[in-house]
């Protein structure tokens, strides 16, 4: 399963201790740390090793950015005379962080106090060039400082005098984010049901026009009737596809990782002669190589799923599908919530249930399908 990429950004001789142990830290939480100094980056050699760091800050998801007292070298392409404390450049480090903000990637920036604190004497003394600050070796540390503190987001800065203050505050930062993460998956949820309210009150809306543009004119018994049959018919298959975007199951594949789209759902349900080939038509659809190996696994491990993947399938009127019987049976957990994903273990081959095994009509819904479905609206014949 795909984890979190955190690049973490700084100069490295006075902070590799601080480097190392973040190097630790992230791993401890799950993620992929990438550094530099750890073989994380893969460098070509048609390119400076320095455009290299940046391509890989660009495939990261998260950026953390240390500052201390050395600014860095320079960029590839500038040139690399000695510089004074006043003289102006662009570094390395700046300019990883440059990429990152361009690619509006969630950045934390850590400022050791010290430096911080000579900061806010650097901005009552800018046009003063005889002070000799004790934490710094450029003037373009504060610059870089001044250049984040003035953006109006993605910015959040953080003081450390030690590596427990950086761990406790990214620790902080990024539980709030997860949590922030789920409540907005929530409200999604929540808007998703309303607009399908909303779509059922329109085609009842268009039904209850049709029915009284019939009566205004009026319709004989007989294309009143047929008019009647027609309108229940396309509002039985409006809350039929209804009942399938509601389905867990499709749900949970509308969610991250891969957001799939229910009309592909209902494609790939179609056209899938097996639970594999419906997960391989998901992964063809999506362009992404772990589609197929992340359903599969959560349909191994949860019953509960496979009986929700089963219910959409019955929903649109076809068969269930056969799943292999020495599959977990254990009750587990809805797809709404963390699926359980094991790195072991490959589903066999699996297909439909034979015909005599099967509990559904492809035309029409089941019983206990149609009675979740209700009635449509339908106006008396003799009206």
């Amino acid at each position: 399963m795909a984890r979190p990429r955190v690049f973490v950004s700084s100069t490295y001789y006075d902070l590799k201790y601080i480097r190392a142990s973040l190097d630790v830290f992230v791993k401890s939480l799950g993620f992929d740390p990438i550094l530099s100094e750890k073989g994380d980056i893969a460098y070509t050699p048609d390119r400076p090793l320095d455009e290299s760091c940046y391509r890989e800050v660009e495939n990261a998801d998260v950026f953390v950015l240390i500052v201390g007292g050395r600014y860095g070298s320079e960029v590839s392409g500038e040139s690399k005379r000695p510089k004074q404390f006043f003289d102006r450049y662009e570094s390395i480090t700046k300019k990883e962080y440059s990429s990152a903000v361009d690619r509006d990637i969630p950045v934390y920036i850590l400022v050791e106090k010290g430096v911080y604190a000579e900061y806010q004497t650097f901005i009552r003394n800018k046009d003063v060039k005889n002070i000799n600050y004790a934490h710094v070796d450029s003037v373009n540390v504060f610059l870089l400082i001044e250049d984040i503190l003035a953006r109006p987001r993605n910015n959040p800065v953080q003081t450390f005098e030690k590596f427990e203050d950086i761990e406790s505050w990214l620790r902080e930062q990024w539980a709030g984010l997860f949590r922030e993460l789920l409540r907005r998956q929530s409200q999604n949820r929540q808007l998703a049901g309303l607009s399908e309210q909303v779509l059922q009150l329109k085609e009842t809306n268009e039904t209850l026009k049709k029915y009284l543009e019939a009566v205004m004119r009026g319709a004989g018994k007989q294309a009143t009737s047929k008019l009647i049959k027609s309108e229940e018919k396309r509002l039985s298959e409006v809350e039929r596809l209804g009942m399938f975007r509601r389905n867990r199951w499709v749900r949970h594949m509308a969610d991250p990782p891969f957001e799939v789209d229910s009309g592909v759902v209902a494609t790939a349900l179609r056209r899938a002669k097996g639970f594999e080939d419906f997960a391989d038509r998901i992964q063809e659809a999506t362009g992404s190589k772990n589609a197929a190996a992340y359903y599969l696994r959560t349909l191994r491990q949860s019953p509960t799923a496979r009986a929700d993947l089963n219910d959409a399938r019955e929903i649109l009127g076809l068969a269930p599908f056969k799943f292999p019987s020495d599959w977990d049976s254990s009750p587990g957990p809805d797809p709404d919530g963390a699926a359980p994903h094991s790195e072991t273990g490959s589903p066999s081959e699996g297909g439909l249930v034979p015909k005599k095994a099967r509990a559904t009509n492809r035309k029409r819904p089941s019983r206990r399908v149609a009675k979740r479905m209700g009635k449509a609206p339908a106006l008396a014949s003799g009206s």
